[in-house]
C-alpha cells in the first residue's frame, strides 16, 4: 500500500523516473507488463519516461534536501542529517565510504555532478545485486531467495531470519521485495564487492604470461568452504603448463636476447630462432621449459597461502580485501613464493642458454652451478626480481580493475559475466602494462641469472649493470628482448583461458 512506504519513498523512488521506476528497468518490467505499443518507453505506472530536465530537476530536489548547510556540496554532517530526515540512517563508516567513492576532485564533499554520478553508478551495481538474488527471475526477490544466495556465500540463516530481513525493506506488506523497494532500501549505502563479479573476473588464476607476479585472485566464502578454490588452482597451473609449454620458443628466444643482443649483436627474431635450430635442432626451442613448467605448482601454493595468511594478519572484517589491501598483500605473498622458488628462476635462465651437451639435464646443471660458484649463485637477481613485483603487480591490478570497473559501470545490466572476450582483451592489456613496467629489472635480473655461465666472468652488481647498459646502449638496452616478450602474451593469455575452462569442466568447478 503507498500509505505504509517510508518517507523517503517518494523522494527516492522519484529520483529517476516520475512513475518510480529505474530509468533502466524497461527492459526488465516491462517484459511483465501486458502487451501494448511502445511498452519499452513507459514506466511501471504507464507514464512516459522522463525527459533528462525532468530527471535533472528531481535529482536536484533531493541534492537540495540532503545539502542541510546550503552551500552547494555535501558533507558527511549532511548526508547524516539529510538522510536522517528523509528516515535513511547511516554509519559514519557508511557515509565516508559514499564520499570517498564520489568525490572525484577530493575536496572531501561531493558538489551535484559528482552525487549525480555517485547515484547512476551506484544504481547499476544495486542491479547487479538485484539480479543475482532474484533466483526465479520474476523481478521479485522472497524469503526462500534470500536463504539460498546466503547459502552460497557460505552464511546459513533461518527462514525466519530472512523474512526479518525481507520485513526491514518491505514497504507494502507483501513479503516479497520488487526492484523499488531494493533501491529505496540501499540508496546511498555503500556496496562492496559483489560475490557475482568475483566469481566472473578470476584474473591471477586464468591468465598465464609466464611471470608470476600477479596479485592473487579472491575466493567468495562459498568456493572455500565447498573447496572449489583448489580446483580453480590445479586448473590454472595445468592451464599454466599447457601456455607456457606453446610459447616457450618465444620465451627462450626473450631470453638470449636480453643477455646477447647489443648494439654490435643486434639479433633480430628470424636470425634467432634460425640460430637455435642451426645451434641444437628444432627441440632447443624448449630448452628451460621444463623448469620452467615445473615452478608452477610450489610458487602458485606457496603464494596462495601466504596471501591468506597475510590477509589476516591485516586484520580486515571484510571477506573481500579493498584494492590497496590487495597490492600490500598480494605484493608480500608474491615476494615469499618468488624467495621461495628463485634457485628454480636461475636455473631456468641457465637451462635457457645452454649450448648442446653443456648439462645432461636440470640435476645436473644445479650441481654444476653449486660446484663451481657455491650456494649464493642461486639468488643472483634476486634484488631486481624482487623490486619488479611492485610495479608489475601493482600497474597489472590497477588496469584490470580499471577495465572491469569501465565495463561494469558501461555495459553491465543482467549480469556481472563479462565474456570471454571482454575478459580476454583486459587481462591482455593489464598484462601488458604490468610487463611493460617492470621490464628493465626483468632484463637486469636475467643478465645478472645468466652471468656466472661466462667462465671468469667478473661480479657486477644491479646499479653497475644498469649504468653500464645506459652507457653502452641506452635506454632502449632496457628493452632488449621485448618483441618476443609482447608477441606471447595473446597466445599465452588466450591458450591458458580455453585449457582452464576445459580443466575446470572436468574437476566440477561450478560455471554459473
Amino acid at each position: 500500500m503507498p500509505g505504509a512506504r517510508s518517507l523517503a519513498s517518494p523522494v527516492v523512488s522519484g529520483v529517476l523516473c516520475p512513475c518510480g521506476s529505474p530509468h533502466a528497468s524497461a527492459a526488465e518490467s516491462g517484459s511483465s507488463s501486458s502487451g501494448g505499443g511502445g511498452g519499452g518507453n513507459t514506466g511501471s505506472c504507464g507514464r512516459p519516461v522522463c525527459e533528462a530536465s525532468e530527471q535533472d530537476r528531481r535529482l536536484r530536489t533531493l541534492f537540495q534536501k540532503l545539502d542541510v548547510n546550503r552551500d552547494g556540496a555535501l558533507c558527511i554532517h549532511d548526508l547524516a542529517v539529510g538522510l536522517g530526515r528523509l528516515g535513511l540512517h547511516r554509519t559514519e563508516l557508511d557515509l565516508r565510504k559514499i564520499v570517498k567513492a564520489g568525490d572525484k576532485d577530493l575536496d572531501g564533499q561531493l558538489d551535484f555532478e559528482e552525487f549525480v554520478h555517485y547515484l547512476q553508478d551506484h544504481e547499476k551495481k544495486l542491479r547487479l545485486v538485484f539480479k543475482s538474488l532474484d533466483k526465479k527471475n520474476d523481478g521479485r526477490i522472497d524469503a526462500q531467495e534470500i536463504v539460498q544466495s546466503l547459502r552460497d556465500l557460505g552464511v546459513k540463516i533461518s527462514e525466519q531470519q530472512a523474512e526479518k530481513i525481507l520485513k526491514s525493506m518491505d514497504k507494502n506488506g507483501t513479503m516479497t521485495i520488487d526492484w523499488n523497494e531494493w533501491r529505496d532500501y540501499h540508496l546511498l549505502h555503500p556496496v562492496e564487492n559483489i560475490p557475482e563479479i568475483i566469481l566472473y573476473w578470476k584474473h591471477s588464476t586464468i591468465f598465464d604470461v609466464g611471470e608470476n607476479l600477479t596479485v592473487p585472485d579472491e575466493f567468495t566464502v562459498e568456493e572455500r568452504q565447498t573447496g572449489m578454490w583448489w580446483r580453480h588452482l590445479v586448473a590454472g597451473g595445468g592451464a599454466g603448463a599447457v601456455s607456457r609449454t606453446c610459447t616457450a620458443p618465444l620465451d627462450r628466444l626473450k631470453v638470449l636476447m636480453q643477455v646477447h643482443a647489443s648494439r654490435s649483436n643486434n639479433m633480430c627474431i628470424i636470425g634467432g630462432f634460425t640460430q637455435m635450430i642451426r645451434e641444437g635442432g628444432p627441440r632447443s626451442l624448449w630448452r628451460g621449459n621444463g623448469i620452467n613448467v615445473l615452478k608452477i605448482a610450489p610458487e602458485s601454493a606457496i603464494k596462495f597461502m601466504a596471501y591468506e595468511q597475510i590477509k589476516r594478519f591485516i586484520g580486515t572484517d571484510q571477506e573481500m580485501l579493498r584494492i590497496h589491501e590487495r597490492l600490500v598483500a598480494g605484493s608480500l605473498a608474491g615476494a615469499i613464493a618468488q624467495s621461495s622458488i628463485y634457485p628454480m628462476e636461475v636455473l631456468k635462465t641457465r637451462m635457457a642458454l645452454r649450448k648442446t651437451g653443456q648439462y645432461s639435464g636440470m640435476l645436473d646443471c644445479a650441481k654444476n652451478i653449486l660446484a663451481k660458484e657455491g650456494m649464493a649463485a642461486f639468488y643472483k637477481g634476486y634484488i631486481p626480481n624482487m623490486l619488479g613485483i611492485i610495479p608489475y603487480a601493482g600497474i597489472d591490478l590497477a588496469v584490470y580493475e580499471t577495465l572491469k570497473n569501465t565495463w561494469l559501470q558501461r555495459y553491465a545490466v543482467n549480469s556481472a559475466d563479462p565474456g570471454v572476450f571482454v575478459l580476454l582483451a583486459c587481462g591482455t592489456i593489464s598484462s601488458t602494462c604490468g610487463q611493460l613496467a617492470s621490464y628493465p629489472l626483468a632484463l637486469v635480473r636475467t643478465r645478472m641469472q645468466a652471468q656466472a655461465s661466462v667462465e671468469g666472468a667478473p661480479e657486477v652488481t644491479m646499479r653497475g649493470l644498469f649504468k653500464h647498459i645506459l652507457k653502452t646502449e641506452g635506454a632502449f638496452g632496457l628493452y632488449r628482448g621485448l618483441a618476443p616478450n609482447f608477441m606471447k602474451v595473446i597466445p599465452a593469455v588466450s591458450i591458458s583461458y580455453v585449457v582452464y575452462e576445459n580443466l575446470k569442466m572436468t574437476l566440477g568447478v561450478d560455471s554459473r
